[in-house]
């Protein structure tokens, strides 16, 4: 049997995989740096199959010469040996390259080591398939640019996978996953890795575009097509020839359009709208959507055969509470950024605002993240962020839930007893805060959710709790109450009637 080689410069991960290596019956052959397996590389005897590696298991981040170095150099040298990367470190440039290069998979670190073993007889028994040899030296093969994505979380690996197997393919790709957590970085993603690297990347947000403009919008119109038409226009489908078109929000697209979009995708050509000739393209179409496409193919809003065209690959992008390990790097990534948008020094998070960070929820996910960072670079009052500089969303979050602002003869009162003069009533569990905290954090709690419209309703229970509060306090005498208020009776009154407060004026009775 041929040995799995392993290079690793941890003592212990070798140790391990050894181990577990040695169970299964194979032999092993270890190296604790990168020089030492070049030199048993260079005096392989091809001779001697026996000797030739079945697997190389090789770390990624290695003093001298790193893994991807090492995979290369193999890859010339041995062009059919299955090469397994490992690393803590997983990023999207190293896990496209590491493919690009030849790897048969990789391993993010820590591992579950019957996964690793697995794995190992696995690409030995597709290395058994082909003849090994030793190959001559070839050119280098060109590395790829380095991508912006960044993710120590194992949620993130089956993305970052599926992007570097598909650096070589212009298959439809639809990227599932909530508002706001990365879904046009990914696709820009598999457009930059890709052989369409060099052509335009166009992108196109199929909600946010009225429906009588987005058939115009994609696929162009000749002159004199309607209204306004005066001359000829291309769409974004021929923007995009040779490139890729994102079509974002691709659940909210029109019936009508789903009919011409499929089309496209089973022919390659469509017209212009008011066209009479078809017009060929040559585009990968990546699409994207928040929502649940098979439920609305099931409530016949969605087209069936549309939704299986475009279902190739699919790739689930983890919502940002899923992938908690990323929310420091890229919050330093997004302050960094703000700060030099702005040419202000750039803000350092604290151990305790990090926790904070860390532990919200983020419902708007990476998008509410990089707005909070800009917020931060703007309101912070000094370069170390504490966590009474976070925005009144985050503080509201780790503080607990907090109860709605209510009347207040059923919150303030206990037991129907009024407050004495002078003494502020404060809401169950917040005895001594400050009633502008807590109507802050009304309003932040509101936002989050995605209320809108709710500033009246909030007036209303202002003005509630103030009336109801001066005339509790006055036992029910309107004159009194409006001359605490400094308001006038008669405005008191309007004020009740306008909030269905009960008169009750003892001053008012025969």
């Amino acid at each position: 049997m041929r040995p799995v080689w392993i290079l690793d410069d941890e003592p212990g991960m070798r140790w391990v995989l050894e181990k577990a290596l040695g169970k299964e019956g194979w032999a092993v052959r270890s190296f604790a740096e990168s020089l030492a397996l070049m030199e048993a590389l260079a005096m392989l005897d091809e001779s001697d199959e026996t000797q030739i590696p079945a697997v190389l298991v090789s770390d990624v981040r290695m003093p001298g010469l790193d893994g991807l170095g090492v995979l290369a150099a193999v890859r010339k040298r041995l062009p059919q040996l299955p090469v397994i990367m490992m690393t803590a470190f997983t990023d999207l440039k190293t896990t496209v390259a590491a493919f690009e290069q030849g790897a048969f998979d990789y391993l993010a670190k820590p591992f579950d080591i019957r996964t690793a073993v697995d794995l190992i007889g696995r690409a030995a028994q597709v290395g058994a398939q082909t003849t090994p040899g030793i190959a001559s030296p070839e050119a280098d093969e060109p590395g790829v640019e380095a991508g912006m994505v960044l993710s120590h979380s194992p949620t993130m690996q089956p993305v970052f996978r599926a992007i570097g197997r598909l650096a070589a393919s212009s298959a439809t790709v639809l990227i599932t996953g909530e508002s706001g957590s990365g879904k046009e970085l990914i696709a820009r993603a598999l457009h930059q890795h890709s052989r369409r690297a060099h052509r335009p990347f166009v992108a196109v947000n199929a909600a946010a575009i009225p429906r009588d403009l987005l058939e115009a919008e994609l696929f162009g119109h000749e002159r004199g097509a309607f209204t306004g038409a005066v001359q000829a226009r291309r769409g974004r489908f021929e923007e995009a020839e040779g490139g890729t078109l994102f079509l974002d929000e691709i659940g909210d697209m029109p019936a009508e359009l789903q009919t011409r979009l499929l089309r496209v995708l089973a022919e390659g050509c469509f017209y212009r709208v008011g066209g009479t000739r078809p017009v060929q393209v040559d585009v990968r179409v990546v699409a994207a959507t928040h929502q649940p496409l098979e439920q609305r193919v099931a409530d016949g809003q969605f087209r069936a055969d549309l939704f299986h065209r475009l279902n190739v690959i699919r790739l689930r992008l983890p919502a940002l509470r899923e992938r908690r390990e990323d929310i420091d790097a890229l919050a330093q990534h997004f302050l960094r950024t703000s700060a030099a948008e702005l040419g202000v020094p750039v803000r350092q998070l604290s151990a305790a605002a990090l926790e904070i960070l860390q532990r919200f929820d983020y419902p708007g996910n990476i998008r509410q993240l990089e707005n909070i960072c800009q917020w931060l670079t703007v309101m912070a009052p000094s370069p170390l962020v504490e966590p009474e500089d976070l925005p009144p969303e985050l503080r509201a979050e780790d503080m607990g839930p907090r109860p709605s602002i209510q009347p207040l003869d059923e919150a303030l009162l206990p037991s129907g007893a009024a407050p004495q003069t002078g003494q502020a009533a404060a809401y169950p569990g917040q005895e001594g805060s400050h009633w502008r905290e807590i109507l802050s954090l009304e309003v932040a709690d509101r936002l989050q959710g995605g209320e809108t419209g709710f500033m009246e309703a909030l007036q209303r229970d202002f003005d509630r709790v103030l009336v109801q509060t001066a005339l509790t306090a006055s036992h029910g005498r309107k004159g009194e109450a409006a001359s605490r208020l400094g308001i006038g009776r008669n405005t008191l009154t309007r004020k009740c009637n306008t909030l269905g407060i009960r008169d009750t004026d003892p001053d008012d009775s025969d």
